[in-house]
């Protein structure tokens, strides 16, 4: 464990500064055209609103509700219990102050096998917190829409990006659902964020 779950959060850390540059300006707006808009009708920025679409696992072990189609990366890791691949996909729609994130890895299968789900869950928690500098806010123990142990955990680090996390085991491997919101919309994302940590399904084909 001491020596996997390190590698596990380095997409922790991948998360976790994905909205690094959220409260940079979006880009220099330009200057009003005085033979083209009049000063008493302003013009508004036109706000992009994310399509939401059913994503799907290629493996077909889950599936999830993202806001548009995400990106998606795979890294092998070689430990003491063998290679690990680590698998990210993640959306950041256009306009908006929020990233969602999912990771998974499969962990060995006598690992898996021997540890109990609990231990696993509390110690990647604990990890989370150090690797990011985050505070936690709250925690509570969950299950998956098919009977799988869980735990989410919300944490808010120094700038005030609150991170919710839910984690699954499930057979042999741990999930990881998350939203990473700013300070300033997290208030308005509230419920959007809620649907989508909502919408994830395990579908298990061993």
């Amino acid at each position: 464990m001491r020596v996997l779950l390190p590698l596990i959060l380095t997409t922790w850390v991948t998360s976790g500064n994905v909205l690094a540059g959220v409260n940079q300006p979006l880009g220099a707006i330009a200057p009003k055209s005085k033979s083209l808009v009049s000063p008493t009708l302003p013009v508004k920025p036109k706000v992009v609103q994310p399509k939401w679409q059913i994503y799907k696992s290629p493996d077909g072990w889950f599936s999830i509700l993202m806001p548009g189609i995400p990106q998606s990366r795979s890294q092998v890791q070689k430990t003491s219990m063998g290679e690990i691949t680590l698998n990210e996909i993640l959306v950041q729609p256009p306009q908006q102050e929020v990233a969602y994130v999912v990771t998974y890895n499969e962990f060995p299968y006598d690992y898996a096998r021997m540890t109990n789900p609990q231990k696993i869950l509390d110690q990647a928690q604990s990890l989370a917190l150090q690797t990011t500098r985050s505070n936690l806010v709250s925690q509570r123990n969950i299950r998956s829409s098919n009977g799988h142990p869980g735990k989410e955990i919300k944490y808010i680090n120094a700038v005030g990006k609150l991170t919710t996390n839910r984690m699954y085991v499930a057979d042999g491997r741990l999930y990881q659902v998350m939203a990473i919101v700013s300070k300033k919309q997290r208030q308005s994302l509230s419920k959007t964020i809620t649907g989508y940590l909502n919408s994830f399904q395990l579908v298990l084909k061993r």
